[in-house]
């Protein structure tokens, strides 16, 4: 299960570093090239899906990392000791 989670990280972080790339905060870019056949009545719907992708992407990182790891934190087994009273064994109360 572990290795699935992580081979589902890498290939959402792949992806994100294509739609990151695919974005340009001044408005030009490849984003403004294909939003401008696709916009009609000044709806930007590719940006707009470019947006959207970036903060899925990056929630669905965040959320399988985390799973990973709860999932692969050991879990700590409370051994609770008594003190012995039988003859040559060590009794710490003593």
């Amino acid at each position: 299960m572990g290795a699935l989670l992580s081979i589902i990280i890498i290939l959402a972080s792949i992806l994100l570093i294509v739609v990151v790339f695919i974005q340009n905060p001044k408005g030009g870019g490849l984003s403004s090239d294909f939003g401008a056949a696709s916009q009609l009545g000044g709806v930007q719907k590719t940006n707009d899906f470019i947006d959207k992708s970036t903060w899925t992407l990056a929630g669905v990182i965040m959320v399988l990392s985390i799973v990973l790891t709860i999932q692969s934190t050991p879990k700590k087994q409370v051994v609770k000791e008594t003190p012995t009273t039988e003859q040559g064994q060590n009794n710490p109360a003593q």
